[in-house]
């Protein structure tokens, strides 16, 4: 019986850690399609890696133009994704370092039977990296 129950348990923590997983993605430009764009993306592997690639193009910025990235690994506790970046993560190319980032997994409950349309999203609210508490990216 104990190890029905915890195969039970392994079962489900499977099955909530795959909803999480795939692309998520910010992308937004200026009205002026010349001026600005921004574009965020962040995939969350089944085993239990993620990346991060962040495009930036500001017209008059210094450089206009900006590829930052980072990888390492996540964990999902309830609703809150853990991430962290060990220093084998981080080289030339990956430098973010994500260790101590949180974010809270939002969708649609399934016991929600309205009409109302909430999009599966993550949203950030702890992180060393300034720019990425608040951030919102939207799942693909």
């Amino acid at each position: 019986m104990k190890y029905l129950i915890c195969f039970a348990l392994l079962i489900s923590s499977l099955l909530n850690a795959q909803d999480v997983v795939g692309t998520y993605e910010l992308h937004s430009q200026s009205t002026d399609p010349n001026d600005f764009e921004l574009r965020r993306t962040l995939t969350l592997n089944a085993d239990g890696t993620f990346e991060y690639y962040n495009y930036r193009w500001v017209k008059s910025g210094i450089p206009p133009e900006t590829h930052t990235y980072g990888k390492g690994t996540w964990t999902q506790n309830k609703k809150v994704i853990s991430f962290s970046s060990e220093a084998s993560d981080l080289d030339d190319k990956f430098t973010l370092d994500f260790s101590g980032t949180k974010a809270r997994f939002i969708s649609k409950s399934p016991r929600d039977k309205s009409d109302r349309i909430i999009k599966t999203a993550l949203s950030f609210y702890q992180s060393e990296i300034s720019w990425v508490t608040g951030m919102k990216l939207l799942k693909q």
